[in-house]
């Protein structure tokens, strides 16, 4: 892509477009950066780019300039739908989201992992794979580490394991991976796609490229995939704890099997996956797809699954204070994603939700409150008067309100009882009161850790 001397304007200035507008200065484009936030809100983290000649287009729309660019280039958290931006298309402006501006601009093999809940786990789990094998490996996207960011350092022999959300979905064009995944579709970002056919549709462009040497992955048994029409020239491999897949990965007596076509092959035993709960053995039956289409031996997948902990911020055990442990969940950003943590609960817990409003409904989440081990449920944020509607409609009476997530940590304190649980599990994104999941859940663990002042060690008190 020659982008030397290009007008290319950045809209949306959090991670992805740091690194976008980074990259297009390194190429030798002109850059103006844009934001609704006003430039000092930045608190100077958009320095450097103006020290680099980045032009400051902050705190206003940008339709007045756009149509003067050769080049624009979304953040994830942008809409692809506004207005002005068509009207840029159709004056032959190229509009291009962050992946795609990364991928056009790096080098090595990507694979792309999209559905609604599981990604991250199962991104580092291929990730930790192909380092167990040897590759040069780069987990990226949505995970964290955006594709525009290490796109210079990329190398031909570079393996990239690409988180891909429906944001980030919308705006593919160009963007060809190797292996596609689709681990799941559950309503989920109403507020952004507004119908369940658009948010499908978006998911479904990870394998919009695909030819007849890739692959494309899919879970058996999700319900709404099973009604998808996967048209592709790509091999599809299918995932599932039934073992009536002829190629893919399943559960067969007790272990987990790989079939590429060549006849099946043991990986381990389904119970050695050392991330507990169904959804995770679903996460590492994607992942053996993944890395057993790409040729990964058998025994380092084996060695992957039976040693990964787990990612941070998912049922991610913080500490034990006073006989409870305490369990970050703060990635439980939607209800379905919050109800495979429940389930994974096997003592009487008391559950920390809500947050900033995606248009949910929440009624299965109460009810897997209700009919797991959820003791007692403290809500907080924006959706905290809906989720405490919606369980009462459901005859769940449990329930208490706090105003942040410190008098929420407060309260269950004093209602959980030795060797039960404390866990947050939002079923909801953390934008209302915090930057994203990640500092939500840091904050969750910073004042778990202190309770007592004991740094979260063991009390008898």
């Amino acid at each position: 892509m020659e982008l030397k001397n290009k007008k290319a304007l950045v809209i949306g200035m959090a991670r992805s477009g740091v690194s976008s507008a980074s990259l297009l200065l390194s190429k030798g484009a002109t850059v103006f950066i844009n934001d609704l936030k006003p430039l000092e809100s930045f608190n100077g983290e958009l320095d450097g780019l103006i020290e680099r000649g980045a032009i400051a287009y902050m705190g206003i729309a940008p339709s007045d300039i756009a149509e003067e660019m050769d080049l624009i280039v979304l953040s994830p958290a942008v809409p692809s739908t506004a207005p002005f931006l068509q009207k840029s298309k159709d004056n032959g402006v190229q509009v291009i989201g962050e992946l795609e501006l990364g991928y056009l601009e790096s080098k090595g093999t990507f694979l792309a992992i999209t559905g609604t809940n599981g990604k991250t786990t199962t991104t580092t789990l291929v990730a930790e794979m192909f380092k167990e094998a040897g590759y040069r490996t780069r987990a990226l996207g949505n995970i964290g580490v955006t594709v525009a960011a290490q796109a210079l350092e990329s190398s031909d022999a570079d393996i990239l394991v690409t988180e891909v959300s429906s944001f980030q979905a919308e705006t593919i064009d160009q963007f060809h991976p190797r292996v596609a995944a689709i681990l799941n579709i559950t309503e989920d970002h109403m507020d952004r796609h507004k119908t369940m056919e658009n948010y499908i549709e978006a998911k479904l462009r990870v394998y919009k490229n695909l030819d007849e040497n890739d692959y494309v992955v899919i879970n058996a048994d999700d319900k709404i995939l099973k009604t998808c029409t996967i048209k592709t020239k790509a091999t599809i491999l299918y995932f599932g704890l039934g073992n009536n897949i002829e190629k893919g990965a399943y559960v067969k007596d007790g272990y987990i099997y790989f079939n590429k076509g060549n006849g099946p092959i043991r990986i381990c035993k389904a119970e050695e996956v050392y991330i507990p709960g169904e959804h995770n053995l679903y996460n590492a039956l994607a992942a053996v797809c993944v890395a057993g289409a790409m040729d990964v031996d058998a025994n380092d997948m084996k060695n992957t699954l039976i040693t990964f902990k787990g990612v941070e911020h998912r049922i991610e055990t913080v500490c034990v204070y006073n006989g409870v442990t305490y369990i970050n969940d703060s990635k439980g950003t939607n209800p379905d994603a919050a109800i495979k943590a429940i389930e994974a609960m096997k003592v009487e817990t008391v559950l920390l939700a809500g947050g900033y409003d995606k248009h949910a409904d929440f009624s299965e989440f109460i009810e897997s409150a209700k009919n797991g081990k959820i003791k007692h449920m403290v809500v907080f944020g924006q959706t905290a008067d809906q989720i405490a509607s919606t369980a009462i409609n459901h005859g769940y009476e449990n329930i208490t309100r706090a105003e942040n997530m410190e008098q929420a940590i407060k309260i269950a304190s004093e209602i959980a009882q030795p060797g039960e649980n404390v866990l947050l599990s939002p079923a909801c994104a953390s934008f209302d009161m915090f930057s994203d999941y990640e500092q939500r859940g840091r904050i969750f663990k910073q004042i778990a850790m202190g309770l007592g002042g004991n740094n979260g060690e063991e009390s008898s008190k």
